[in-house]
């Protein structure tokens, strides 16, 4: 019996060639719509799927496929006698190939102009079901979604190799498309922040080297939408290609980095900002970045949020980076960074914020999911609890460390001085130890300077440290059991304090 194949593709490329081959191999082709009209018109011999199932297309095209001629061809299993028998007594002919991708769904929804009804429309029903059904019954047949794959299959037919094990991968590609092309369609359906199953689906965008350390498999995946100012649609303009361990660092600088509208610059390691800047200009900017943490910086990534020129690149390269982040890089700082073969350019872009998205952490067994800690500061949930109110000037390095804490690991503290961090306490078990280690950062430069605690202090330890250093001003959020005991200690030392009611734990 001649072999038969239904070909039913949204994406056309290459399917002439591939048809042309199945043809040149004594395979019969059954086809739909505009693929059936684009194979015709490239000369090749091709049955309607009308002329199958004797139903011309019905509902807009919405129905073509879905007729027992069509579904009882791709599903019959071959070593079941009874299925043998039924398909002759209805007269059907088994279907051993299915080459079927789907109408657009996810180009249609990134349409800025699509409407709810083009949307819908671009559901795919027909597509899914023979591939399912083809990918269920892969044991005697092939389903190939993907027009990659063309040409493998082609050589596999063409040396009887088309085997089982080769159709069982073929079937799992087809349920992992169609997995994802179902989880596209769930998620636009659904509002809900926190459904009763929560379908994710993301896009492989590179093999990894290596994990977090070199016994650890990794890859990167990107979400399927655009997600501007991310490390997935980031352009890499030099060096080699980044590590695991590259790219979580390099998520929280685009983080951080996003808190600042001024020119600024951040430096990162180990998820960390070991330096913030800002300034008028980024030249003044980096320069401040660096000098809070000279030392931590080698091997740091650094992210700026202004076209990097020649002399913010001259001052980069005189460092041991691994990657510099801007949303632009003009050609003579290119010119001048790329003298540095192992140094990771990547321009990302940077007009349009992050926010509004779903944090996953996975632990064993399940995953936790939150939404994305986009709290900011606004005057009318500030209260001021203490005698001594800050300065204006005060204010802005209080905003501004309170900025950069946000994204520093609990118990973290920050001091910061002249839109400056000069000491960064990180990662600790209590918050004074935390303060400790900024402060002993800081030395003397933390006269005059102001704090920020990412979380309430449990007792008055950190002000009277903080104190006794010169800190003036403290921005915390408030809510212990023991805050009076804090003020007091405020008031006693003369510092200004500010009550967020609002906290900021990173894990």
């Amino acid at each position: 019996m001649k072999r038969r194949v239904l070909i039913s593709v949204y994406d056309k490329r290459h399917v002439t060639e591939f048809a042309t081959g199945l043809i040149q191999m004594g395979y019969e082709i059954i086809s739909t719509g505009g693929t059936l009209k684009r194979l015709r018109d490239a000369g090749l011999d091709a049955i309607a799927v009308e002329d199958l199932t004797g139903f011309s297309e019905m509902l807009d095209g919405r129905v073509k496929t879905l007729h027992p001629a069509v579904q009882a061809g791709i599903l019959a299993n071959r070593g079941q006698d009874l299925h043998l028998q039924q398909l002759e007594d209805s007269g059907i002919k088994p279907i051993d190939l299915v080459v079927v991708n789907l109408y657009p769904f996810k180009q249609t929804f990134d349409q800025p102009d699509a409407t709810e009804q083009t949307i819908i429309e671009n559901i795919d029903i027909g597509g899914p079901t023979m591939l399912r059904a083809a990918a269920k019954n892969f044991n005697d047949v092939a389903a190939v979604v993907d027009p990659a794959d063309y040409e493998a299959v082609l050589d596999a037919i063409r040396h009887d190799a088309l085997d089982r094990s080769k159709r069982k991968k073929l079937a799992a590609k087809v349920f992992r498309h169609t997995a994802q092309y179902d989880a596209l369609i769930a998620n636009y359906f659904t509002d809900e922040s926190f459904p009763e199953h929560y379908t994710v689906t993301y896009e492989k965008n590179q093999t990894l080297r290596y994990g977090e350390n070199p016994h650890q498999e990794a890859a990167f995946y990107k979400n399927p939408f655009d997600a501007p100012m991310s490390l997935a649609a980031a352009h890499q303009l030099h060096g080699k290609q980044l590590s695991y361990n590259n790219i979580q660092d390099a998520n929280a600088a685009l983080a951080i980095i996003n808190e600042y509208q001024a020119p600024a610059a951040v430096a990162v390691k180990h998820m960390n900002p070991s330096g913030i800047g800002e300034a008028e200009d980024l030249s003044t900017a980096f320069s401040k970045a660096y000098a809070a943490d000279p030392v931590s910086i080698f091997g740091g990534i650094v992210a700026c949020n202004r076209t990097v020129d020649a002399e913010v690149a001259g001052k980069l390269r005189e460092i041991f980076l691994e990657i510099v982040i801007a949303p632009q890089f003009t050609e003579d700082a290119l010119a001048i960074l790329t003298e540095k073969k192992n140094i990771r350019l990547l321009q990302v872009e940077m007009d349009q914020a992050q926010s509004g998205s779903h944090q996953l952490t996975t632990v064993h067994g399940g995953v936790l999911i939150q939404s994305t800690d986009d709290g900011s500061l606004s005057d009318d949930q500030l209260t001021y609890p203490t005698e001594k109110r800050p300065t204006d000037y005060e204010l802005t390095d209080l905003q501004f460390a309170w900025k950069a804490v946000k994204h520093v690991k609990s118990n973290a503290i920050v001091l910061a001085k002249d839109t400056q961090t000069i000491g960064v306490g990180a990662g600790q078990m209590n918050r004074v130890g935390a303060a400790e280690i900024a402060l002993k950062q800081a030395g003397a430069k933390a006269e005059g300077a102001v704090l920020a605690s990412d979380a309430f202090f449990p007792m008055p330890d950190t002000v009277e440290a903080a104190a006794k250093a010169g800190v003036t001003a403290i921005i915390q959020p408030g809510g212990s059991k023991r805050d009076q005991d804090s003020i007091d200690m405020c008031n006693q030392y003369g510092i200004a304090m500010i009550f967020t009611g609002m906290r900021h734990f990173k894990h």
